[in-house]
């Protein structure tokens, strides 16, 4: 154990999107940023295919004071694309100074008083984010060191992300699971990991079942397509547990998506959080409006892709889909690929493992040499791992979702932040605002409320997000994630309505070139 001394005050875990946005925005307090591996980037450099490109246009996908060089560029940008672009970032605003790579952190003490520690009535006892001396210790191995090096800091920016890292794998039980499997098993995560040669050799006339239907499903399903393509290739089996929508692109029946749902018209037909009485009621009697919408994004989606051809309908309404953060964008050539009879389609709520590949609920068995697990990650778990007990503990609520207050502070954990915990259509938009407030928070321009004002918010969220779609758990806010943006407005000082009129107000879409800082110092 080696302690060492540091002049940072502030430490930021992660050297993603949320990472390098808190360092930009924090660069005030000399933070320290922590990167595990040898390079930022975060999901995007480790958790991407050859094929993986961004899901929305590039204006809708950038940092406020920092624009893509070729914005106007309809196509979506690749993996690569967005990595030179974070790079590109980092120097443009001087952050490297600030990262220290191949360092993890592998341990997080708390030095306060434990006795108070979180179950005050102020958050960190006194409201105060920074009160001038150490309350956390980082434990870190650097390179291929086995000694801890300790640092002490006043606050801890957790910026470990959702994704990646931890794959989270299907329980079976016993003589079902991957043990009585002949063939290979790999989660996605570990499919990232290959170069293109390795994936080649290793899908090439091979038998392929993917389980899932997400995005990284969707996208090694079209990767083993286009690798069996020839006389000797195999069709790819995507084993379905869960239907979504999906959508080929942002033009819905020759009308901009942004209309349907990223615009304060839009979303004044959905509920939000604190709405009052009045709110409420004109809330229920657009409901037919609010499901005339879903109804006529969903005509477009079954008369442009052969979803009732294949199956692969959802039962649920559009709008459930996108409240949840579980719209994907449709490569052009999936169903191109399925017509070719390269991907085929199972669906079944459970699964398991026999000799030659898998069995579906209904007693189909399906033959493979290869089974890919596209089954998510457990982004919590990476929190749980290095924070101390009683934190460890208090990561998720009843209903299985962070309670952050402004998708940023746990009101029983002091002197720390979460960012990059939170879900809308934009991530990188998201987790930017959050962290310009939280700069406002540690250069006290606002108070938080109190411990319970805070979790009676989060219920609040919670509770809409549960009548709004069965999907609540992701934490998503895209149907009123302009209204959560006003809130954050309020407590900054800063202009809530951010358009120049009222026509643009109504009918604009709201990205982050509408919250560039007011306040420079």
């Amino acid at each position: 154990m080696v302690n060492v001394s540091n002049r940072s005050r502030v430490a930021i875990i992660g050297g993603g999107i949320s990472g390098l946005a808190a360092a930009k925005q924090l660069a005030w307090l000399n933070p320290t940023v922590f990167e595990a591996t040898s390079l930022i980037g975060g999901v995007w450099r480790h958790c991407s295919y050859r094929s993986t490109r961004l899901q929305t246009p590039r204006p809708d996908y950038e940092f406020s004071d920092f624009p893509w060089p070729d914005r106007t560029d309809p196509t979506f940008p690749t993996y690569k694309e967005i990595l030179d672009y974070l790079e590109s970032y980092a120097t443009h605003f001087d952050l490297w100074r600030f990262i220290k790579l191949e360092s993890k952190v592998v341990e997080i003490k708390y030095l306060g008083d434990e006795s108070r520690a979180g179950f005050t009535e102020l958050w960190s006892s006194d409201g105060q984010a920074l009160n001038g001396q150490p309350m956390w210790e980082v434990g870190v191995v650097t390179g291929q060191s086995e000694t801890i090096e300790w640092y002490k800091f006043e606050f801890v920016v957790m910026c470990l992300g959702k994704y990646g890292d931890i794959p989270k794998m299907p329980v079976f039980p016993f003589g079902r699971g991957p043990e009585v499997f002949e063939g290979k098993v790999m989660h996605t995560l570990d499919y990232c990991k290959l170069n293109e040669e390795e994936t080649k050799e290793l899908m090439k006339g091979k038998k392929v079942v993917i389980i899932g239907y997400k995005k990284s499903a969707i996208d090694l399903a079209v990767e083993c397509a286009k690798t069996n393509q020839g006389s000797d290739g195999q069709p790819c089996t995507m084993v379905i547990r869960t239907l979504h929508w999906v959508v080929p692109s942002y033009s819905i029946w020759g009308l901009p998506f942004y209309l349907f749902y990223s615009t304060r018209s839009s979303q004044f037909l959905h509920e939000r959080p604190n709405q009052g009485l009045f709110r409420s009621l004109i809330c229920n009697l657009l409901t037919p409006l609010r499901t005339g919408v879903s109804k006529f994004i969903e005509s477009y989606l079954s008369w442009k892709l052969p979803l009732e051809k294949y199956g692969l309908k959802p039962d649920h309404p559009f709008h459930e889909d996108y409240a949840s953060c579980q719209m994907a964008i449709m490569p052009g050539n999936f169903f191109s690929e399925a017509d070719a009879g390269r991907i085929r389609f199972e669906k079944s709520s459970k699964w398991w493992f026999w000799e030659k590949g898998v069995v579906l609920e209904d007693g189909t068995k399906l033959e493979a040499d290869i089974v890919f697990c596209a089954t998510g990650f457990e982004g919590k778990k990476k929190l749980r791992t290095v924070l101390p007990n009683p934190y460890s503990g208090l990561i998720e609520n009843n209903s299985g979702i962070m309670p952050l207050y402004r998708g940023t502070i746990h009101p029983l954990i002091p002197n720390m932040a979460f960012v990059g915990y939170i879900e809308s259509v934009s991530n990188l938009h998201t987790s930017e605002l959050r962290c310009r407030w939280l700069a406002s928070l540690l250069k006290r321009r606002f108070k938080l409320p109190g411990v319970a004002d805070m979790f009676k918010e989060v219920d609040i969220e919670t509770e809409v997000m549960r009548r709004t779609t069965r999907f609540y758990k992701r934490h998503c806010i895209s149907t009123y994630s302009i209204r959560h943006s006003d809130d954050m407005c309020r407590e900054m000082g800063w202009e809530e309505w951010r358009k120049g009129n009222w026509f643009s107000e109504a009918f604009s879409p709201y990205s982050n070139q509408d919250y560039i800082d007011e306040k420079k110092d």
